[in-house]
């Protein structure tokens, strides 16, 4: 059965401040045709609580018609029943055209907050999604937006319409049967209430627990799903089953616990709703034996009572439902809170590139505090060079690129791009500026053309098949029987790797930016293959500013300028030939690859 989130205490959340930060869905200010909506909507629920109300009054009189025998009586009890059966139809038709017409108001909320909620994801940093649990981001969305549709239909349609049905049975009580009735059923009220709230904070730790363990469960399969050639290859079936497992029983001893508490509610709520209703029909009888009261006024009372009590017996769904939205939408409020690490200044102009050069001035970053990557690192890359970036594992290569890209803003130094600090103007004006093809490329779960025509937005058959040619994977895609509309698969992987990096290199050129980054390009390709991307970029790159980052020493060694880092720092820097004549760093590189390969 599907899971029983959990239902938060007060120090979990402000429920007061989730409420007043889900009340502009209930009521978009810049939607009048949806206020609009709403009001029809509440009309129609009034209309249709004003019926029910008077349908115990044709009830009881139709019974206390019948105890007299003649004709005319027959018909007016006839006419009473009709009336009463017509109420009812009429009662069921304004509770669906209040439905049709709310429909409408529930979708565009949720649509409304799904769209939000996807927004501020994107705005969140590189780390944060380094650090995220895809399954465990996936639920909180997927239970915040489908909360909201619920929580409208609840607070404005059952606890709204109980509050008015019960008013309204206390006074029509208070005058026809004295207050003692009327005080029964408030105290009945009040104490099925309290109980109500009481039982189901008792449930809170096993609903909480259950979600815990519904969210581990899910994130433990799609964590095992997307690595699914890494259990393969260690023969790990077993232990991944084993792990899901663990989790699943967990979670299915938990969703016992919390059902057999959920039956110790529904046995308590009866007990006290059928003490009132057994009270009110006893006093009823008591006063018609005594001559006060007819025989319709047992109807009545119980007709009152029987419809008093179906929303009262969805009380204890309807608190959990409203608790576990507001929880649900907390969390995911609490998600879009996230602090943005990298945010644009107000007023930030865009990137202006006349001669895109390139330039990192005594820049010092870490990904942790306590771990300094780059220390003080400076150079500059002069407008349509190839400059080539090489050094030992950990020296920093790749945090070049994210820190170019804005991933992260450095803790001291600048970065600039035509002479423009990068931490002053848009994000997104310097990304359009730069294309990027990385040593792990990730791709669309689409086809092969969605995915290079992915480069720029509105890129038509003819870029897209050029930058396929210049990418050298057009001979490889007219083999297709499907050609560019063949499905890649999650993440590419129904492509080689070579495949992969060679749609990546054409989804850039189709970008076709001023500013070229080289992550490791050529990694994934055989020597054949290579040399083809080689001479491509090659080609491609001389009226770019390049930056190539590599860590096979051959495949840059024609570059302008060669920049050495050694933990985080410019060791070295030259052409191809001087560093050799240094004898340093990079000549001790080049003499291990050589002797390597």
């Amino acid at each position: 059965m599907p899971p029983d989130p959990a239902t938060p205490t007060p120090a979990d959340h402000d429920s007061w401040s989730t409420l007043r930060r889900f009340l502009p869905y209930l009521w978009p200010h810049n939607n009048p045709g949806l206020k609009k909506r709403i009001v029809i909507a509440v009309f129609f629920v009034l209309a249709a609580k004003a019926t029910t109300l008077a349908l115990p009054f044709a009830y009881k009189n139709a019974v206390d018609t019948m105890t007299t025998q003649n004709n005319e009586a027959v018909m007016v009890a006839m006419a009473l029943v009709l009336a009463f059966v017509l109420g009812r139809f009429t009662s069921l038709v304004f509770d669906n055209l209040r439905n049709i017409t709310f429909e409408r108001v529930g979708q565009d909320a949720t649509r409304q907050l799904a769209e939000n909620v996807f927004q501020s994801l994107h705005k969140l940093s590189l780390r944060f999604h380094l650090s995220r649990r895809t399954g465990e981001i996936t639920k909180t969305i997927e239970r915040g937006t489908k909360s909201i549709d619920s929580m409208l239909y609840f607070l404005l349609f059952n606890i709204a319409p109980t509050v008015i049905e019960l008013i309204a049975v206390g006074v029509i009580f208070y005058i026809n049967f004295g207050w003692e009735l009327v005080a029964a059923t408030g105290f009945t009220v009040v104490a099925y209430i309290a109980v109500t709230r009481w039982i189901t904070e008792w449930r809170t730790k096993l609903r909480k627990q259950m979600n815990d363990l519904d969210g581990r469960a899910l994130d433990r399969a799609v964590d095992s799903l997307l690595n699914y050639e890494t259990v393969k290859y260690f023969g790990a079936e077993s232990r991944e089953e084993e792990r899901y497992a663990s989790a699943a029983r967990a979670y299915a001893q938990a969703a016992v616990k919390s059902e057999n508490s959920l039956g110790l509610l529904n046995i308590t709520q009866s007990f006290i709703t059928n003490a009132l209703m057994a009270g009110a029909m006893a006093y009823t009888v008591w006063g018609w034996s005594k001559g006060e009261l007819t025989v319709g006024d047992l109807v009545f009372v119980n007709t009152y009572l029987m419809q008093l009590f179906r929303p009262l017996d969805m009380l204890g769904w309807v608190y959990r439902t409203i608790r576990q939205g507001l929880i649900d939408m907390a969390e995911m409020f609490r998600l879009m809170d996230t602090d943005v690490e990298v945010e644009d200044p107000p007023s930030a102009p865009a990137l202006i590139i006349r001669r895109p050069t390139v330039a990192f001035e005594n820049v010092v970053f870490g990904y942790e505090r306590d771990r300094t990557i780059l220390n003080g690192l400076s150079f500059e890359v002069p407008a349509g060079d190839n400059i080539a970036i090489v050094g030992p594992s950990g020296a920093g290569k790749s945090t070049i690129a994210r820190l170019l890209f804005r991933f992260y803003d450095p803790w001291s130094g600048r970065i600039l791009i035509d002479g423009q600090d990068i931490a002053t103007v848009k994000q997104a004006s310097v990304r359009e500026a730069i294309g990027i093809v990385p040593q792990d490329s990730v791709l669309f779960n689409d086809t092969i053309g969605y995915n290079i025509a992915y480069g720029k937005d509105g890129a038509g058959e003819d870029a897209v098949r050029s930058a396929a040619r210049d990418a050298a994977i057009m001979p490889f895609i007219e083999a297709l029987p499907q050609g560019f509309e063949t499905e890649v698969g999650e993440r590419g992987l129904k492509l080689s790797g070579g495949e992969k990096q060679r749609v990546a290199i054409a989804r850039t050129l189709v970008k076709d930016p001023p500013i070229l980054m080289l992550d490791e390009a050529t990694s994934a390709l055989d020597s054949r293959t290579e040399q083809d991307i080689l001479a491509t970029l090659d080609r491609i790159s001389r009226h770019r500013t390049t930056l190539s980052i590599a860590h096979r020493l051959s495949t840059v060694a024609s570059a302008h300028e060669i920049l050495v880092l050694d933990q985080g720092k410019l060791a070295e820097r030259g052409t191809h030939t001087d560093l050799l004549k240094m004898d340093g760093l990079y000549a001790e590189m080049w003499a291990r690859q050589q002797n390597e390969e």
